[in-house]
């Protein structure tokens, strides 16, 4: 006996090398394919000359020179041809390359080499794999039933899935009415899952959101403006005629108020003659006029002077406040919302889009007794001045960031600055480049418009 033993033993080491005995310890059938590279022979040099032999019979004639317990599956071919020549190749070495050639495979039980085809040794193991989870199937179920008071019921079921704390043979259920889980599982498994279960149905703390969103608008405005007006008449009637027969009379016009125009000599043209350098300011808050002229009325000439400085600031303040669970989005809106008409297919249809202030928060809780907070903001508005087929633009400013606050401490977030200056220059041309009279010649306009918006978020923990 010890002297077969010892020759299985070579047998396994020439076939498979190391895979063959591990094979063998945990019962498992050997691919001897799967060890290429690995394998060495040991057994007694031998001449072999097979000319269409028979399959089974020169497997039992190298078993009987090797001196091994041989069973032959009735899954290896009864009749399959052998054709091989090798001189002085270790007997062991000739199997190998015999169960090769045909695609067979083996099983190593105890003192036993066990030859069968690939085929047969797989669906050997897929009914083995198929008992061996019907005799699980087999065993006692327990259900346990858990009633669930803050955690969702179907995010729960996922995850006790998804980290394979159910067996194969388990199986969960839950009834959203009731929140309640039934779960359906083998003893030893149903205490990890009460464990995991207690520890994810506990209240989580929530988290009150106070923002502060303030608005600025400036627009300052400057101008100064200069009207020039004039009107000269050469006439017979006023006695300082030109002395010529032609032109032996004229007209000048050109003025601001009314100069000439109640002189019964004047004429239409005179009368209804416009200023001579109009640059005002419109919507004037300071004017100083002058105004000379010639007793016979020859000649007049009036001036005004108009200005005008103006200053806004508006500010709009909000404070929204909104509690939320940890990890769950708050979302704040105040605005309105514009309605824009399309068509389409002849069809008029009315489409609601927002104009207005939002602010989307989402908080998370760490053990550090902070917040982190996902923050979102975009500001629409209005702009009639820019539409398209009647329907307005949408001004937008938009921020995302993601901070860090400790619980119920300020912090700004950003703010959004934009800033419009105008500056704008009209003038006599000429006149206006004399040096220290120059600006009587010209209409000078500055305007600087600002909106600035500001975003306090104050973040506290409500255990």
């Amino acid at each position: 006996m010890k002297k077969i033993r010892l020759v299985m033993v070579s047998v396994a080491l020439a076939l498979s090398a190391t895979l063959v005995t591990a094979g063998a310890q945990s019962g498992q059938a050997v691919d001897p394919n799967a060890a290429q590279g690995l394998k060495r022979f040991s057994g007694t040099p031998i001449d072999v000359d097979y000319q269409s032999a028979n399959l089974r019979t020169v497997l039992r004639n190298l078993a009987e020179i090797g001196g091994i317990n041989l069973v032959i599956d009735p899954s290896v071919p009864a009749v399959a041809p052998v054709d091989l020549r090798l001189t002085q190749v270790p007997w062991d070495q000739v199997m190998d390359v015999v169960l090769r050639s045909a695609q067979l495979t083996y099983e190593l039980e105890g003192p036993v080499l066990r030859v069968l085809t690939r085929k047969a040794l797989t669906e050997e193991q897929t009914e083995a794999t198929a008992l061996k989870k019907a005799t699980r199937q087999a065993a006692d179920l327990t259900t346990l039933r858990i009633r669930l008071n803050y955690a969702a019921a179907a995010e729960v079921k996922k995850l006790l899935i998804d980290a394979r704390l159910i067996s194969a043979e388990g199986s969960v259920d839950i009834d959203e009415r009731t929140r309640i889980l039934i779960i359906k599982d083998v003893a030893k498994n149903l205490a990890d899952v009460q464990e995991v279960i207690a520890e994810l149905d506990r209240p989580e703390p929530q988290v009150e959101i106070e923002a502060k969103i303030m608005q600025t608008n400036r627009d300052t405005a400057k101008a100064l403006g200069v009207q020039w007006g004039l009107n000269g008449r050469v006439a017979p009637e006023l006695g300082n005629t030109t002395g010529l027969g032609f032109p032996n009379s004229g007209t000048l016009g050109g003025r601001v108020g009314t100069q000439g125009t109640t002189d019964p000599r004047a004429t239409d043209i005179e009368r209804n003659t416009s200023s001579a350098i109009n640059l005002p300011v419109t919507g004037a808050t300071s004017a100083l006029g002058l105004s000379m002229g010639a007793i016979n009325g020859a000649f007049g000439i009036d001036l005004a002077i108009s200005a005008l400085e103006r200053e806004g600031k508006v500010k709009i303040l909000s404070t929204p406040r909104v509690t939320t669970q940890n990890n769950k989005q708050a979302e704040m809106t105040q605005g309105f919302q514009i309605p824009i008409q399309t068509m389409q297919n002849n069809t008029v249809s009315v489409v609601f889009k927002d104009a207005a202030l939002k602010l989307l928060v989402t908080p998370q809780i760490t053990g550090a007794n902070t917040v982190i907070m996902k923050i979102i903001l975009e500001n629409g508005q209005p702009d009639f001045s820019l539409n398209v087929d009647g329907n307005p633009s949408i001004r937008t400013q938009r921020a995302e960031t993601q901070v860090q606050v400790a619980d119920g401490v300020m912090t700004v977030i950003g703010g959004i600055l934009s800033s419009t200056e105008t500056q704008t220059d009209d003038r006599t041309p000429g006149a206006s480049r004399v040096p220290l009279l120059g600006w009587l010649f010209k209409r000078s306009s500055t305007r600087n418009e600002s909106q600035e918006l500001l975003i306090f978020i104050t973040p506290r923990i409500i255990r």
